[in-house]
């Protein structure tokens, strides 16, 4: 808004001092051409300064990492207690001369925003990938500002493009309409929803803890993304930092879906709101409320299966469950002829 002051004049001119914490706005300004940039250092400005306060602030500072912020005017990129570093990222980043392995599945992971506009958060959408050794690789970032139909076309162009065998998507925010937008490209897309009932640090520090094992590879530079990892802390607050952490998001969602295993730690509440997850992977149908889930009746002519099936179904031995089938065979013969006769 300060720029709408500079209408005027021939040549309009705007002075910013602060302390250089590796923010959105300072960040935009160091990379705009048009800055200059003036560094002073706690020890250029000695001669201003009282000297008890001085002695007392380099003993504590000096050689420390808020002493180069602070007292050098050094910009660092890392912030303190961010759950990933650059060197890290660097360390375990895969080569560019080095073919992927065959990965074994594939997830687009999205994490959608609210509204759309200029102003609006981005988008989230990550490709990530696992092989057979354990190994994750993030293969795609593709987040940006869109709307609905725009993200979902841009997802579903990813999971067709790396052949991915998932879409994931947050729907805290968007509920059902999350997938009714995602249905209304592909309705025959293979769609899962996850739900974010903890906090963005608590969800992050798995994956992170891959990083630090060394599971997990950037193939390419991914430099937003990787510039929201290392901006990361605990304390993160978007409004000082400028951004919401929307890829980061999406790539704990798509990580968490291939590699982040289920911990006893997690107590019941967890490990109950994971159950339906599991249920809809290996194709099983929750009941309806109200209805009473019903197995389907052995056919009492195939005596074989009868038998094979008897004491996993009912717990008893085969001959008792052969006494069993043939005791409601008596029963629906007689309910037949009760009905017969009535109707007499």
């Amino acid at each position: 808004m300060l720029m709408f002051g500079l209408r005027l004049g021939p040549d309009p001119r705007v002075v910013v001092t602060t302390t250089p914490k590796p923010i959105k706005i300072i960040r935009e300004l160091i990379a705009d051409p048009t800055t200059v940039i003036t560094r002073g250092s706690t020890y250029d400005n000695r001669a201003n300064l009282a000297p008890a306060f001085l002695a007392q602030i380099i003993k504590k500072y000096e050689g420390t990492r808020l002493g180069r912020q602070e007292l050098n005017a050094e910009i660092l990129d890392d912030v303190p207690g961010a759950l990933w570093n650059r060197a890290l990222i660097e360390e375990t980043r895969w080569p560019v001369h080095k073919a992927v392995p065959d990965l074994i599945r594939i997830a687009v992971a999205i994490d959608p925003a609210v509204s759309s506009g200029e102003e609006a958060d981005e988008t989230g959408i990550i490709v990530a990938g696992k092989d057979a050794d354990g190994h994750g690789y993030v293969l795609a970032d593709q987040s940006g500002r869109y709307a609905p139909t725009e993200w979902a076309r841009t997802a579903i162009g990813l999971y067709r493009q790396y052949k991915a065998d998932r879409i994931v998507a947050e729907v805290n925010n968007g509920g059902d309409m999350v997938e009714a937008t995602v249905r209304m490209v592909d309705p025959n897309v293979s769609y899962a929803t996850v739900h974010a009932s903890r906090g963005k640090v608590m969800r992050a520090e798995p994956v992170a803890a891959l990083y630090e094992q060394h599971r997990v590879h950037h193939v390419g530079a991914f430099p937003t993304l990787e510039d929201q990892q290392c901006g990361f802390a605990a304390d993160f607050d978007r409004a000082s930092a400028g951004f919401s952490p929307d890829r980061v998001d999406a790539l704990v969602w798509a990580f968490t879906e291939l590699l982040v295993e289920e911990i006893a730690s997690w107590g019941i509440y967890e490990t109950t709101r994971a159950r339906p997850k599991r249920s809809s992977k290996h194709g099983l149908r929750r009941p309806r409320r109200g209805v009473r889930s019903r197995s389907p009746r052995p056919d009492p002519r195939n005596t074989r299966h009868c038998i094979r099936n008897g004491s996993r179904r009912m717990g008893g031995s085969p001959i008792d469950d052969l006494h069993e089938v043939h005791l409601q065979r008596i029963s629906r013969m007689r309910a037949r002829d009760l009905c017969i006769r009535r109707r007499l």
